[in-house]
């Protein structure tokens, strides 16, 4: 059946604006482990309005060419240049009438690494499947709550936030978990900062005001030595102006006055819209749109948005653990809806797939054991390539866009021929 002639449901519809509006809060916690951090910046910390200074690829790409193996510290030692990224996928344009590898992006909302060690479980899952993966960090989990009043959100007042700060040892865990996921070929991507939805959330927010949070995100990632104190802690092995080329907002809102806002920063994609069929990218704004997709959902006669929430709303209705004698049910329908999509377009279009989670435990820890199973299933199949946002922008770069074009009108489940204009 072709996908455009699938009806969408209500819960589907319904769930792409208020999947993330109920998420459990737990993971970030209130508790400070430590002792209170110093507040006396040993460096002064970077500048809040740093508009177009951002993510360059000519710059980045002409710094790595200079680039003599010494390690930089950055700033107050938060952050510092090692040099290109490991294990980068090398872009290459295809052969005329070559066939694209099937592309899979899996990536994390948050990435906050809490007491469940979920962020060091998938990354060990990645390692062990030969998968990239994007961390999409929301930046006050740099951010002790005795500090939030560094935080001045669009809309609210300072210090607010939709989601609770993190503990102190968390941001420790965290910060650990960032630089190993970087150091092995991961992406680290933007969430924003307050995770503010519906009113007075992204969608309401103006193009200066998406400006004012981005610059706050890099702040954050750029001065967690001086916001928190860990100054035993070594910097970042990455320099975020650099390496965060995108993102992913908030419930999915707000994508009209972001993307020029994270324009201006550089940035090459973004994550934000809200779902759509599995087809070839294009780019919106002058960026990738890059959109959650809607799967088939086994069982119902819709289709479901391709983050983990999504299958909760519709399989216990929104409560985050749900009836335990359907955990193995619906795990496995979970797992066979990615599976049938992952089906769809390797078997059909070659359209990228991308598939959004949370570091949560919902349901009993169903839809992370899902995911697992889909990483190891998929990711090591031959002509499949489960990459990192970025990487698959670069490599959307570098091919022909009439070929793109051409790929652009599939069904997903039609195969192109994989001709080229001409041949």
């Amino acid at each position: 059946m072709s996908t455009r002639s699938v009806g969408l449901g209500v819960a589907a519809v319904l769930v792409v604006t208020g999947s993330v509006t109920l998420l459990p809060l737990a993971t970030g916690g209130d508790a400070q482990d430590d002792a209170a951090p110093s507040t006396t910046p040993t460096t002064a910390p970077a500048p809040r309005s740093t508009a177009g200074q951002k993510g360059l690829g000519a710059a980045k790409g002409a710094d790595e060419e200079k680039w003599d193996g010494k390690v930089r510290i950055l700033g107050d030692g938060s952050t510092s240049y090692t040099g290109p990224q490991p294990g980068q996928l090398k872009p290459e344009r295809l052969k005329p009438g070559e066939k694209p590898p099937q592309f899979v992006v899996f990536s994390w909302d948050g990435a906050l690494e809490g007491d469940d060690r979920l962020f060091s479980r998938f990354r060990r899952v990645a390692e062990e499947s030969g998968a990239h993966m994007t961390f999409f960090l929301t930046g006050i989990y740099l951010l002790p709550k005795e500090q939030k009043n560094l935080y001045q959100p669009p809309q609210h007042g300072v210090g607010e936030a939709a989601i609770s700060y993190p503990t102190r040892e968390h941001i420790r865990m965290t910060l650990e978990q960032l630089g190993k996921a970087w150091k092995e070929g991961h992406e680290i991507g933007s969430h924003f900062n307050g995770h503010f939805c519906g009113a007075k959330g992204g969608a309401d927010w103006s193009q200066e005001e998406w400006t004012s949070e981005i610059d706050q995100f890099y702040s954050f990632v750029q001065n967690w030595k001086t916001n928190t104190g860990f100054h035993d802690l070594d910097p970042l092995p990455f320099d975020p102006t650099r390496e965060v080329v995108g993102g992913r907002a908030p419930c999915l809102e707000g994508q009209k006055t972001l993307i020029p806002a994270s324009k201006a920063f550089g940035w090459r994609y973004d994550a934000s819209s809200s779902g759509d069929f599995q087809l070839w990218p294009s780019k919106k704004g002058g960026v990738w749109d890059l959109p959650l997709q809607m799967l088939p959902f086994p069982g119902k006669d819709f289709q479901v948005l391709s983050m983990d929430f999504n299958y909760l709303y519709n399989q216990s209705q929104g409560l985050t653990q749900g009836d335990p004698a359907r955990y193995a049910e619906w795990r496995k329908q979970t797992r066979d809806s990615y599976l049938a999509g992952y089906e769809r377009v390797f078997h059909g279009s070659r359209a990228p797939m991308f598939i959004g989670n949370h570091f949560e435990d919902w349901n009993g820890g169903i839809y992370m054991d899902a995911v697992e199973d889909v990483m190891r299933d998929i990711c090591r199949r031959e002509e499949t390539r489960c990459v990192s946002f970025s990487e698959l922008t670069d490599w959307l770069d570098a091919q022909d866009p009439e070929v793109l074009a051409q790929w652009r009108a599939l069904d997903p489940a039609q195969p192109a021929g994989w001709a080229s204009p001409g041949t």
